[in-house]
């Protein structure tokens, strides 16, 4: 098995463990009433299976972050040089940095170092103490609910499904898990960003929220319907990891312009 196909298995593997986070964090709202985003899904399957599942989520992870990133600089998943093909391939090196955090912490918690705490607050913590912080925060804010009404395009239009296998996008399983997920995340990402702007114009980091404080935010029945179609983004993601299209990352371009080779 080349570099290629090694990394495309991997990446196939941090697609399975992104369902099940996902698939973690829709059965503690519906199930225990409790609202946790993908680090803290990560700590409870931890605790829950064990040290190797961990270290399996935690390859599959850092493989999906640099499958990501790769996309975003050799645009392997063709989505061109247009403001769409530009604005998607930022999308992804922002999805796969936040995938090479998770597998951060899920190398700290194989050594049990515990959680990296939350991550949002302290970000934005960071940003208020800049010159001009309030502002950042707040423009932060703008590009999440952004983010956010993007999901729910995509929600709307299924242009999700382009990258499956066609005999599996054509499916109505696949299509409504899809939707019902990409939808729910758009919510969640325009909650986040709302709490984002709020802490920004009060400069108070501690009112700045990710997805578990989202969740937390809604009121029953708002969070259950919201936690099934996070459901439905964790199916599609276990979907994804059998029957997307991977295209090849350029294994040896990237070796050879990281030892100054190219």
């Amino acid at each position: 098995m080349n570099a290629n196909a090694r990394l495309t298995t991997l990446t196939r593997i941090g697609f399975a463990t992104r369902g099940l986070l996902y698939l973690v964090i829709a059965f503690l709202v519906i199930r225990a009433g409790r609202a946790e985003d993908a680090s803290g899904a990560l700590q409870y399957v931890g605790d829950g299976a064990g040290r190797v599942l961990l270290v399996v989520m935690a390859v599959g992870l850092c493989a999906y972050g640099i499958w990501r990133l790769a996309d975003a600089a050799f645009d392997i998943e063709r989505h061109g040089t247009d403001r769409k093909g530009m604005m998607e391939r930022l999308g992804a090196a922002v999805s796969g940095v936040v995938h090479l955090v998770l597998a951060w912490q899920a190398v700290r918690l194989i050594r049990g170092l515990g959680s990296a705490g939350d991550g949002t607050q302290t970000g934005t913590q960071a940003a208020l103490e800049l010159p001009g912080g309030g502002i950042i925060v707040m423009l932060g804010g703008v590009v999440l609910i952004a983010v956010g009404l993007v999901q729910l395009v995509k929600a709307a239009k299924g242009s999700f499904l382009r990258y499956l296998e066609p005999r599996i996008a054509r499916q109505a399983w696949a299509r409504w898990s899809g939707r019902a997920g990409y939808a729910a995340r758009g919510v969640v990402f325009m909650i986040s960003g709302y709490l984002l702007l709020k802490a920004g114009f009060n400069e108070q980091a501690s009112q700045a929220g990710g997805m578990a404080q989202a969740l937390s935010w809604l009121t029953s029945p708002a969070d259950i319907v919201i936690a099934v179609g996070l459901l439905g983004f964790g199916v599609f993601s276990l979907i994804e990891a059998r029957f997307r299209t991977l295209h090849d990352v350029p294994v040896g371009d990237i070796a050879r312009h990281a030892t100054g080779r190219g």
